[in-house]
């Protein structure tokens, strides 16, 4: 099963914070202050460390560096060993390629056991760890840093902060580098003699050109609150998350200073999402993914996403942050009670990072001078933190926000754990960074909706542009006539279009266009116009399209969540035979989808978001593939559940008699 319930709030880097740390501070003060009790409280909880700082008295180097990590080790910890077995013979399955993560899922629960929820799981907290274990890491460390011809273009800081850590997130605690090093080492060593080897992403860049060319598996359905740990290097399947850790293992190994950019919500949906970046010794960021398989290292600038905030995973607290907040620790945001990441937002959006400016005239609720706000990105029904600011009394501003996408503003309610909006949520325009408040109207209208989220990742629509819909009296469609050439996208479950063809066919069929896969969900053939049952016949197809759980078979099933995907690019089509001639006067079709449509018979429930508050309005079932609500508030954000099945639901406007997702 997917392992969602963190141990503790999970942190954008996924750090799970340990009691010695939280005991340290009520209130963030003073940084040298915290870091000077957070260490002394590591030490005197494992007296094993002070032996190591007395190890590296005569190495200035080594010695900042091991304080580097115990001044914020006590905020880690770990599984203890053999927690996650089940969970780990899950991703060993699911590597081979041969299995869905679900199939993989089932069979290491037969083999292993049902996962450990992250309640049940042990925990061991870092301050514990063996001092032999932190020696090791650091000698490592050192070692590639000082022996790779790119380490005297890595500063120290670099070092520190993206090749020592020895641990990415709350993953087991296992030794890594020195079985990495020589494990992946044989693609440097090609290059030793090439001048650009002393360029550090040049380095990033013939490594992770070695690993794209092997095979390795993606999946958006692993959603674990534990990091994997350093197997995946061999594993090489996962999540955006788990691939990006694999990166950063293998490269901190070779001595390449690595780290994980996240968008802690993406702009256009309902998710996180992660990639890795380097900084070469130009202060240059250059991003990079096994996610990203078509390209290599590109510059941060031209990272293309709707992204509202950047942040950048980092293994030490976020000192300065916690300075300027000088507040309760129980009255920040979980989000921001433990930072371990900083906003690199116009790093990536250089001058499209706009400042935002929220008068207190938009607020609809009183907010006290002084008092923190957050500025918060949509997640379904909810609001999650991506900034904070001080309100001035008059405006609370915001650096650094990307547009295109939806913020409100809110308050944290320490008493009730809850975000409380003080604000409408607004738009902000990605080329501009005009703002415009959604604040519902008395003055309503009716709406027609065709779906419950946006058509972001619905890549198979757009492979039906082009394809037709033939009619023909030869079974090799020889001699055909086109009945129907679909020249946009479908934006409906189905497309109902009428045929003006007097000829009369015994075989029809949908030809898919050049690279579509022949995708298709249903297609329907029908005499007349009027008519509300399809033709039937035998069902045709090529010889390579006929088996498998997406074959041409399911186009005539009468079902839009099956489909037909051809196993190549090109010539994939799906017919009937029809036993006789038959004239052709309409005719039905269903893209391949991931069915977000509006369905018949299912259950749906109208949300509409007043003063940044989420409140159902109506519900109905559908009766075709879509929906009539009437005496909707006009300019107002909305919100469509399906009751009766799936989670993908995402906000909209009503604009223009469509609806405009964010």
């Amino acid at each position: 099963m997917k392992i969602r319930k963190p141990v503790v709030w999970k942190m954008a880097v996924t750090a799970v914070i340990v009691i010695v740390a939280v005991g340290v501070y009520a209130v963030w003060g003073s940084r040298r202050s915290e870091r000077v009790h957070v260490r002394e409280m590591a030490l005197a909880e494992n007296p094993g460390l002070k032996g190591i700082l007395e190890l590296y008295q005569e190495d200035s180097l080594k010695y900042e560096a091991a304080l580097f990590l115990i001044d914020n080790m006590a905020y880690y910890q770990g599984a203890d060993s053999g927690e996650l077995e089940s969970m780990y013979k899950a991703y060993d399955i699911f590597s081979t390629g041969r299995y869905t993560y679900r199939q993989a899922l089932d069979s290491a629960e037969r083999l292993c056991g049902k996962p450990k929820n992250v309640q049940q799981i042990r925990w061991k907290a870092d301050v514990d760890m063996e001092p032999g274990f932190l020696v090791s890491n650091i000698e490592w460390a050192f070692k590639v840093w000082r022996e790779q011809p790119w380490g005297k273009n890595v500063s120290f800081e670099q070092f520190c902060e993206y090749i020592l850590p020895y641990r990415i997130g709350n993953e087991e605690l296992v030794p890594w580098r020195e079985k990495l090093y020589y494990q992946f080492m044989p693609i440097i060593e090609k290059y030793k003699n090439d001048p650009q080897i002393e360029n550090p992403t040049f380095a990033a860049h013939i490594v992770l050109d070695s690993l794209l060319r092997a095979p390795f598996h993606f999946t958006g359905e692993m959603a674990t609150s534990v990091r994997i740990g350093p197997r995946i290097a061999d594993w090489r399947g996962g999540s955006c998350l788990d691939l990006c850790d694999m990166l950063v293992y293998i490269y901190r190994a070779l001595g390449i200073p690595c780290g994980i950019e996240e968008l802690p919500m993406r702009g256009n949906n309902n998710a996180s999402h992660y990639w890795n970046f380097l900084v070469d010794q130009h202060g240059q960021t250059w991003y990079f993914s096994m996610f990203y398989w078509w390209h290599r290292l590109l510059k941060a600038e031209v990272y293309d996403d709707v992204y509202g905030k950047v942040f950048r995973q980092r293994f030490s607290l976020n000192r300065a942050m916690t300075d300027s907040l000088q507040l309760p620790l129980d009255s920040v945001h979980p989000v921001f009670r433990y930072p371990f990441f900083e906003d690199v937002t116009r790093l990536y959006a250089t001058d499209k990072a706009f400042t935002l400016s929220v008068g207190k005239r938009h607020f609809v609720r009183d907010v006290k001078r002084g008092e923190v706000v957050y500025i918060c990105m949509s997640d379904r029904y909810a609001w999650k933190p991506v900034g904070w600011t001080r309100y001035d009394g008059s405006n609370a501003v915001f650096k650094d926000c990307h547009g295109g996408t939806i913020y409100c503003l809110a308050v944290y309610d320490a008493a009730h754990d809850k975000l409380d909006p003080v604000s409408s949520p607004f738009s902000v325009g990605k080329e501009n960074g005009k703002m415009e408040f959604y604040e519902a109207r008395e003055e309503t209208e009716d709406v027609v909706l065709l779906s419950k989220f946006g058509m972001l990742g619905e890549f198979f629509l757009g492979r039906m542009v082009n394809g037709v819909f033939e009619g023909s009296n030869s079974p090799s469609f020889k001699q055909k006539d086109t009945l129907l050439l679909i020249r946009e996208i479908p934006g409906r479950l189905c497309t109902m279009v009428k045929t003006d063809s007097s000829k009369a066919y015994r075989y029809v069929r949908y030809y898919g266009p050049a690279g579509g896969y022949g995708n298709i969900s249903e297609a329907g053939f029908y005499s007349s116009a009027n008519d509300t049952v399809p033709l039937a016949g035998k069902v045709l197809g090529p010889e390579d399209g006929a088996a498998g759980d997406h074959s041409y078979f399911n186009v005539f099933d009468g079902h839009t969540d099956t489909s037909y995907d051809y196993p190549f690019a090109d010539g994939g089509w799906a017919g009937l035979d029809l036993g006789e001639r038959k004239h052709i006067g309409k005719i039905v079709y269903t893209p391949r989808n991931r069915d977000n449509f509006v369905r018949k018979g299912d259950l749906y429930e109208l949300w509409v978001c007043r003063e940044g508050k989420w409140r159902p309005f109506a519900r109905q079932t559908a009766t075709s593939d879509s929906l009539l609500f009437k005496d909707v508030p006009k300019h107002a954000l909305l919100l469509l559940r399906d009751l009766s099945r799936g989670e993908a639901e995402r906000l909209f406007e009503y604009k223009d008699g469509k609806q405009v997702y964010w």
